[in-house]
């Protein structure tokens, strides 16, 4: 990979930062599921080093003083332009070391359901915040996510989604996990 002078390396250490964040499980009235695609800095698969995409949730880390579901709330403004969406239930959490984006970190990530009224949507200000690459956005069907073989982060996700689509909430949340290097979807 080509770095110019004027781009900071990718770091990774040993033991990074701690990182409190809020995303959101955002779904239309089709039952469809938003990701946003990244490029990660560095390979997400030995087998493929050229391949770095891997799609996430929207969502980020808890300014001081803020609870998850006030974060959440803003992030939604911010990456997808949806002002006071309405924060439902938090259904999963995902605590580890989290290597994909620029700056490594411990995530300690928790997920709240939120159901849009439509699928409209305005991210332009989406790469103003982000530290890596933003390549897109797709809302996702059930069957989509479970086929892909593309990267999507956590591991589980596709499940989860499948219980919460179909109604079910869990009584305590869901303890996802990060993907394998070489897991994809």
């Amino acid at each position: 990979m080509t770095r110019f002078a004027s781009e900071p390396a990718p770091s990774v250490v040993a033991s990074p930062p701690v990182r409190d964040i809020a995303r959101a499980l955002v779904f239309d009235p089709a039952g469809r599921l938003l990701l946003i695609a990244y490029e990660a800095v560095r390979s997400i698969d030995p087998a493929a080093p050229d391949d770095r995409t891997f799609w996430f949730m929207p969502g980020g880390g808890l300014e001081p003083g803020e609870s998850h579901v006030a974060a959440c709330r803003r992030e939604l403004e911010e990456e997808i332009g949806v002002a006071d969406a309405p924060i439902g239930p938090l259904v999963a959490t995902c605590d580890g070391p989290f290597h994909l984006f620029r700056t490594s970190r411990h995530a300690r990530e928790r997920y709240f359901v939120v159901r849009l009224p439509d699928d409209r949507i305005d991210t332009r200000r989406l790469a103003e915040t982000e530290d890596n690459p933003v390549l897109g956005t797709r809302w996702w069907t059930l069957a989509e996510l479970e086929a892909t073989q593309e990267r999507i982060e956590p591991a589980g996700l596709a499940s989860l989604v499948r219980a919460v689509a179909g109604g079910t909430l869990p009584e305590t949340p869901v303890v996802l996990t990060w993907h394998n290097p070489s897991q994809k979807g």
